[in-house]
C-alpha cells in the first residue's frame, strides 16, 4: 500500500530541487520573508529598466542616451558592492548586527530614490511647457532618483545575500541563494504584469501613483525580510583582531588566470545581454505601435523565460552537466532571441517581438546560472566579499553596455535620417537594429572566452557529490 507520507517526500525533491533548502534555524516562513528583500529588487528593476525608459523616450521624448545614463549611474556604482560586502563582512556594531544596518539604509535609499521620480519626471515633460531651467531641475531630479534606486538595490541585495549565507550551513547554503534568486525573478515578473496593468490606460497622474506605491511596497516588504533575522547581541563584535585588508581580500579572491577568464566572460555576456535594457521597450512603441502595458508586459515575458532557463538549469546540473556549458548554451539562446527581435521590426510581428523577449529572459538566465554556479568556487574570503565581486563585474559591464547601447542608438539613428547609411537604413529602426546586431557579435565574443573554461575546468578526482555540483548561486544577475 502507497505511503502518502513517503510519496510526497520523494516527489518533492524531484519537482521542486530546493524543497530542502529549508533548515530547523531556517524554517520555510523565515526563508521566504528572507525572499522579499530580492522581490522589491526584481519590482525595482521592472519599474525603472522595462517601463520608464520606454515612458521617458517614447512619451516624453528625451534622447536614448540621456535615458541610458540614467539606468547606468546606478549600476556604474557596482564596483563598490565587493568593498560594501567586504565591509558588511567585519562591521562592528554596539548591537552586533553586521547586515541589517546596510539592509535598512539601502532600503532607505531606495525609497527616496521613488519618492525624487515622479517630480522630476513632471518637470522632463516636454509638452507642459516647462522653461529650461525647470527642465534642468528635472533631469538632475531623475539622475538623482535613478542613481538612490541603484545604489539602495545593490546595497540590499548585497547584504541580503551575505546574510542568507551566514543563516545557511555548507550544505544548504546553494540552495537557500537559489530559492532568493528564484524570488527575484518573481518580483521582476510581478512587476511587470502589475505595471503593465495599471499603466494599460496611461496618463501621468497613473504613472506618478504606481511610482509612490512601489516605494511604499518596497519600505513594508523589506522591513517584513529583515525582521528578527539577525541575532541581536549584546555590546560590540569589534574584536582584537585587525579587520583585513580589502585589496589582500581581493588578491586571494582572484588568485588564479581561471579566474580572471571566468569573470571576462562574465562581464561581457552582461554587456552582451544588457546592452539593449533601454532599447527593447521603446522599439516596440515606436516601430510595432505598441502602448506602456504592451511594452511593459515584455519585463514580465522575460521573467517568464528566465524562469523556465532555472528549471532548465536546475534539472542539467543535478544531472552532472557542466555549469559552464549550460552557460554557453545561455549565449547562444541570446543569439537566436536578437535574431527574432530585428527581423520583428520589418515584419511588422508584435508575437516574434514576444517572443524574443522570452528567449532573452531564457538565453539570460541559463548564462547567469551556469556563470554563477562556477564561480560559487570563488567564495573563499568571506560570503560578503564573494557576492559584492560578482556583482561588480557583472552590473558594472551592464552598466556600461547600457549606456553606450543608449548612445550608439542615437548615433546610428541621426546618421541614417541624414542618409548617410545607405537607402536600406534610413528609418528609425536603424539605430535599434545596429545595437542589436553589436550585441550578438559580443555574445559570440563570450562563447570564444569561455570555450577554454569548459575543456579545462574538469579535476579528474571531482565527483558529482562535491559542493560545487550543488546548484545555486553567489548572486544576483543584476
Amino acid at each position: 500500500m502507497l505511503n502518502p507520507g513517503k510519496f510526497w517526500n520523494g516527489l518533492g525533491p524531484a519537482f521542486m530541487p530546493f524543497a530542502d533548502a529549508v533548515s530547523d534555524d531556517l524554517p520555510p516562513l523565515r526563508l521566504a520573508r528572507l525572499g522579499l528583500f530580492q522581490v522589491t529588487v526584481g519590482m525595482a528593476l521592472a519599474l525603472l529598466a522595462g517601463t520608464l525608459n520606454r515612458v521617458m523616450i517614447v512619451e516624453l521624448e528625451l534622447r536614448a542616451f540621456v535615458v541610458a545614463g540614467f539606468l547606468a549611474l546606478p549600476m556604474l556604482l557596482a564596483p563598490l558592492r565587493a568593498l560594501l560586502g567586504h565591509r558588511s563582512d567585519h562591521h562592528r556594531s554596539v548591537l552586533g548586527w553586521k547586515r541589517v544596518p546596510y539592509l535598512w539604509f539601502g532600503t532607505m535609499m531606495q525609497f527616496g530614490g521613488f519618492a525624487v521620480l515622479p517630480f522630476a519626471l513632471v518637470l522632463l515633460d516636454t509638452t507642459a511647457g516647462h522653461s529650461p531651467t525647470q527642465r534642468t531641475f528635472g533631469v538632475l531630479g531623475a539622475a538623482l532618483g535613478f542613481l538612490l534606486v541603484g545604489a539602495g538595490a545593490h546595497t540590499v541585495q548585497t547584504a541580503g545575500l551575505a546574510l542568507a549565507s551566514d543563516l545557511s550551513d555548507d550544505e544548504r547554503r546553494p540552495k537557500v541563494v537559489a530559492v532568493l534568486y528564484v524570488a527575484f525573478l518573481v518580483g521582476l515578473l510581478l512587476g511587470g504584469l502589475f505595471f503593465a496593468a495599471l499603466l494599460y490606460d496611461f496618463s501621468d497622474l497613473r504613472l506618478i501613483k504606481v511610482i509612490q506605491g512601489a516605494a511604499v511596497i518596497t519600505m513594508v516588504l523589506n522591513g517584513i525580510a529583515l525582521w528578527k533575522q539577525e541575532a541581536l547581541v549584546g555590546g560590540s563584535t569589534e574584536s582584537d583582531d585587525p579587520r583585513p585588508a580589502f585589496r589582500d581580500a581581493w588578491r586571494h579572491l582572484v588568485r588564479t588566470d581561471r579566474t580572471g577568464r571566468l569573470l571576462l566572460a562574465v562581464g561581457l555576456g552582461a554587456a552582451g545581454f544588457a546592452m539593449q535594457d533601454v532599447l527593447l521597450e521603446p522599439y516596440g512603441g515606436q516601430l510595432l505601435g505598441m502602448n506602456v502595458g504592451q511594452t511593459s508586459l515584455l519585463t514580465a515575458l522575460s521573467a517568464v523565460g528566465a524562469l523556465a532557463s532555472f528549471v532548465v538549469a536546475a534539472v542539467r546540473l543535478t544531472n552532472g552537466s557542466d555549469e559552464l556549458r549550460i552557460a554557453g548554451w545561455g549565449a547562444v539562446a541570446g543569439i537566436f532571441a536578437f535574431a527574432m527581435i530585428v527581423i520583428a521590426a520589418p515584419l511588422r510581428s508584435a508575437f516574434l517581438l514576444r517572443s524574443g523577449a522570452v528567449f532573452l529572459g531564457f538565453g539570460g538566465g541559463l548564462f547567469a546560472v551556469g556563470t554563477l554556479t562556477a564561480a560559487m568556487r570563488l567564495q573563499s574570503s568571506g560570503a560578503g566579499l564573494a557576492v559584492g565581486a560578482w556583482g561588480a563585474v557583472q552590473t558594472t559591464a551592464a552598466g556600461l553596455a547600457v549606456g553606450l547601447g543608449g548612445l550608439a542608438r542615437d548615433l546610428v539613428t541621426v546618421l541614417a535620417e541624414r542618409g548617410l547609411l545607405g537607402p536600406a537604413m534610413t528609418g528609425p529602426e536603424a539605430g535599434y537594429i545596429a545595437v542589436y546586431h553589436v550585441e550578438i557579435a559580443i555574445l559570440f565574443l563570450t562563447l570564444i572566452v569561455i570555450g577554454p573554461l569548459v575543456t579545462t575546468r574538469r579535476d579528474p578526482a571531482a565527483t558529482p557529490s562535491d559542493s560545487a555540483r550543488s546548484f545555486g548561486f553567489a548572486e544576483m544577475p543584476g
